[in-house]
C-alpha cells in the first residue's frame, strides 16, 4: 500500500531522473572550463612574462574569453533547465496533493494547503543555487588530482581542507537538522490556528476571544521563531567559519606554493593556479554550507509530502460504469471514525428509490451527517456497503460521480467568483441554461435577478457579499446543477425564513419529479411534507424507518435512556410524533420531533 500512495511521487523522481544526464553534461563541461583560469595563469605567469611576447597574451586572453563565456551560457542553461524541472514538478504533483488534502478533510484529519506549501518549497530548491552544489561535487577529487598533480604537498593541504569543510558541512547538519524540523513543525502549527481564528473572525469579534488566541498563539509562535533563530545562528556561525577557513586555506597554499616555487620544485603560475583550484574545490562544500536550511527544508518537505501519501493513498482507478438512476441503499453499515473508538454508525440499512424523498430524523449527534458523508462517497463505511444502483459507491469513479451527485453540506462553503460560477460548481464550461434552471428549482432565480450583476454577480471569498440565507439557496442550487440522480441535503434550512422553506419544499418536489432520489436531514418538521419515507436514527441505530404516514402514526413520545434507570439523571428524550387521535397531535406533514432530556 505504501508503494501504491507513493507511485504520484516516485512518477515525478523518475521522470525528473530523466534531465539528469543532461544536467550532468552541462556540469562536466562547466567544471572543464573551471580549468580556464588556472591554466591562463599558468601560461601567462610561464610563458608570457618570460618570453614577452605580446601576440601570445593576446591570444590566450582570446581563448579564456571564449571559454569563460561557454562556461556563463552552460550555467545559465543549467540553471534554466532546473528551474524548468521545478515548475514541471509542482505543476504535476499539486492536483494529486490537493486530492490528498481533500481526503484528509473528508476523513476528518484536517486538510491545509501546506502540501501546496512543500511543493514549493522544492521547487524553490530545484531551482536555487543550492542544488548546483550536488552537481558540482562530484568534481572536488578531481580539483584536488589537479592540485596534485602540480605538487604533492599542495595536493595535501587541498585534501586535508577539503575533509575538514565536509566534516563541518555534517557538523551543521547535526547542529540544525532537529531544531528546523520542530521550528518548521510548529510554524505549520500556528500556520494552520491563525487561518481558523481568520475564517472565524465573527465569532472572535463578537465574543472578544482575539487576546486570548493571540496570547496562546504568540506563545507558540514565537517558540517556532527561537528554535529557527538558533538554527540559523549556529548556521551563520559554521557559515562564517567555512568562509575564513577557506580564504585561510587559500592564503596557506599560495604561502607553501611561494616556498616550494623557492626551492624551484613549482613554478609561480603553478602556485597562482594551486590556489585558484583550491577554491573551485572547497566551493561546493561552502555553498551547500550556506543553503544548508534550505536543503533541510526540501528535505522535510519531501518527507511530509510522502507521509501524506501513504496516510490518504488516492483511490485505484475505476471502470466508467453506466449512468445511476439514482437508487440509494445501505446494507449493514458500520462507521468508526479515523482516529477514535467509538461506533458512528451501527448496522444502517435502509433503501431510497428514485423520484423518492427521505427524512432522516434525530437528536445531535445520532449519526446523520455521517450518513450523508457516506451517501455521497465521501466517507467509506468500516464495515458494511452503500450502494447506488446496486454498485458500492467506492467502485464510481470519483470524478465521474460527482455530476450525479447533489450535496449540500451542513456548513455551507461558497468559493470566490461569480454566482454563476459557484451554481455550475467552478465548471470552465458553464451550462447558463442549467444554471438558471438549477437556481429556479432552489427558487432563487428571482433573486439573483436583483444582485447588482445578476449571475455575474462577484460574491466575495466564501460568499461574504451574500446574507446567510442567500448564501444557503445558492448552495442548494448549486446541488440541483445538472439534474443529478441523489440529491443529499444536510440541514438545508439551517438558514432560511418561512419563504426560503416554502421554497426548499417546491425544489424537493421537483427534483422527485425528474426522478431524483432525495435524502433530507433535518431538525425542522414543517420541511418535510415532500417526503415518501422517514429514517430516525438514535445512536447511529435506525429506531424508526418506513412509509412516512407510517411510521408518524406508530411513533410516540418515548424515552430512551443512555444507562441507568428510567428518570435517572443523563437520559435523553426523544419526543416522536404524537398520532393524529391525540388531544394536540400534529399532522403527518408536520411532526413533533425534538430531542429533550426533560422526564415523559
Amino acid at each position: 500500500m505504501g508503494q501504491m500512495a507513493e507511485l504520484p511521487l516516485r512518477s515525478a523522481l523518475r521522470q525528473c531522473r530523466a534531465a539528469l544526464p543532461m544536467l550532468c553534461m552541462f556540469s562536466f563541461f562547466i567544471n572543464l572550463l573551471i580549468l580556464t583560469s588556472p591554466i591562463y595563469m599558468m601560461q601567462t605567469f610561464d610563458r608570457v612574462l618570460a618570453s614577452g611576447r605580446v601576440e601570445t597574451l593576446v591570444f590566450l586572453t582570446l581563448i579564456a574569453g571564449v571559454a569563460v563565456l561557454t562556461m556563463g551560457l552552460l550555467e545559465a542553461i543549467r540553471a534554466r533547465i532546473l528551474a524548468r524541472i521545478g515548475r514541471w514538478f509542482e505543476r504535476k504533483l499539486a492536483p494529486d496533493f490537493i486530492k490528498a488534502g481533500m481526503r484528509g478533510a473528508a476523513s476528518g484529519l484536517g486538510g491545509s494547503a501546506q502540501p501546496l506549501r512543500d511543493l514549493s518549497t522544492i521547487r524553490s530548491v530545484l531551482s536555487g543555487n543550492g542544488i548546483n552544489s550536488i552537481f558540482d561535487a562530484p568534481w572536488v577529487p578531481v580539483f584536488i588530482a589537479v592540485i596534485w598533480l602540480l605538487h604533492p604537498w599542495l595536493g595535501v593541504i587541498a585534501l586535508i581542507a577539503a575533509v575538514f569543510l565536509f566534516c563541518t558541512a555534517f557538523v551543521n547538519e547535526y547542529a540544525s537538522r532537529l531544531l528546523l524540523k520542530e521550528s518548521n513543525q510548529l510554524a505549520i502549527s500556528t500556520t494552520r490556528r491563525a487561518g481558523a481564528a481568520i475564517r472565524n473572525a465573527d465569532v472572535f469579534h463578537a465574543m472578544g476571544m482575539l487576546p486570548g488566541f493571540l496570547a496562546t498563539w504568540a506563545d507558540r509562535h514565537d517558540r517556532a521563531l527561537d528554535l529557527q533563530l538558533k538554527a540559523s545562528d549556529r548556521n551563520a556561525a559554521l557559515l562564517g567559519f567555512s568562509k575564513f577557513f577557506r580564504l585561510f586555506v587559500q592564503v596557506s597554499i599560495l604561502g607553501a606554493g611561494a616556498y616550494l616555487v623557492l626551492l624551484a620544485e613549482l613554478t609561480p603560475g603553478g602556485m597562482i593556479a594551486a590556489s585558484i583550484l583550491l577554491g573551485r574545490a572547497l566551493a561546493p562544500v561552502e555553498h551547500a554550507i550556506g543553503a544548508w536550511k534550505g536543503l533541510v527544508a526540501a528535505r522535510d518537505a519531501y518527507g511530509r509530502l510522502r507521509q501524506l501519501l501513504e496516510t490518504l493513498p488516492p483511490r485505484p482507478p475505476r471502470m466508467q460504469l453506466p449512468a445511476p438512476q439514482g437508487q440509494l441503499a445501505f446494507e449493514n453499515v458500520f462507521f468508526v471514525p479515523k482516529g477514535r473508538d467509538q461506533m458512528v454508525l451501527q448496522g444502517l440499512s435502509f433503501a431510497v428509490e428514485p423520484g423518492e424523498a427521505l427524512g432522516v430524523l434525530g437528536p445531535s449527534a445520532a449519526g446523520k451527517s455521517t450518513l450523508c458523508r457516506i451517501a455521497v462517497g465521501t466517507w467509506q463505511p468500516t464495515r458494511g456497503r452503500a450502494r447506488l444502483d446496486g454498485a458500492d459507491l467506492f467502485d464510481w469513479p470519483a470524478d465521474e460521480l460527482g455530476r450525479y451527485l447533489g450535496y449540500l453540506p451542513q456548513n455551507v462553503e461558497l468559493f470566490a467568483g461569480t454566482v454563476r460560477d459557484n451554481i455550475a460548481r467552478l465548471s470552465p464550461a458553464v451550462d447558463s441554461e442549467a444554471v438558471i434552471e438549477a437556481a429556479t428549482a432552489a427558487g432563487i432565480h428571482e433573486e439573483i435577478l436583483k444582485l447588482p450583476e445578476g449571475y455575474d454577480t462577484e460574491i466575495g471569498e466564501g460568499g461574504a457579499f451574500l446574507s446567510g440565507g442567500q448564501r444557503q439557496r445558492i448552495a442548494l442550487a448549486r446541488a440541483f446543477y445538472g439534474k443529478p440522480r441523489l440529491i443529499v441535503l444536510d440541514e438545508p434550512n439551517a438558514s432560511l425564513d418561512s419563504e426560503g422553506e416554502r421554497a426548499l419544499v417546491a425544489a424537493i418536489e421537483r427534483a422527485k419529479s425528474w426522478g431524483a432520489a432525495v435524502v433530507l436531514v433535518t431538525h425542522q418538521p414543517r420541511v418535510l411534507a415532500p417526503v415518501n419515507k422517514v429514517l430516525l436514527l438514535h445512536e447511529g441505530r435506525a429506531a424508526a424507518f418506513g412509509a412516512r404516514d407510517e411510521v408518524f402514526s406508530k411513533l410516540h413520545p418515548l424515552r430512551v435512556a443512555q444507562g441507568g434507570k428510567a428518570g435517572g439523571g443523563g437520559s435523553t428524550a426523544v419526543a416522536r410524533p404524537k398520532t393524529p387521535d391525540s388531544q394536540d397531535a400534529t399532522t403527518p406533514d408536520q411532526p413533533d420531533v425534538a430531542s429533550s432530556g426533560a422526564g415523559p
